[in-house]
């Protein structure tokens, strides 16, 4: 008796097939911008490396490097 009650659905519009992307023309001044960008990138990235003192594993310092206190070592 359910079947009475339910509308019938009508069938799904066909799907239209994808528009094709387009096509990627970069002029040489484009490819030179993109290319200063990515080595001002690089420059940022490396300048920050030089601060990070810690690795996953801790900090990574040889014996002779460290500082003695004054609480004793």
């Amino acid at each position: 008796m359910g079947s009475i009650l339910k509308p019938k659905i009508p069938p799904l519009p066909p799907v239209q097939p994808a528009p094709e992307p387009p096509k990627a023309e970069v002029s040489a001044e484009e490819k030179e911008a993109i290319a200063q960008e990515q080595a001002a990138v690089e420059r940022r990235r490396k300048g920050r490396q030089s601060t990070i003192l810690t690795t996953p594993l801790g900090i990574q310092e040889n014996e002779e490097s460290q500082l003695e206190t004054l609480l004793g070592k």
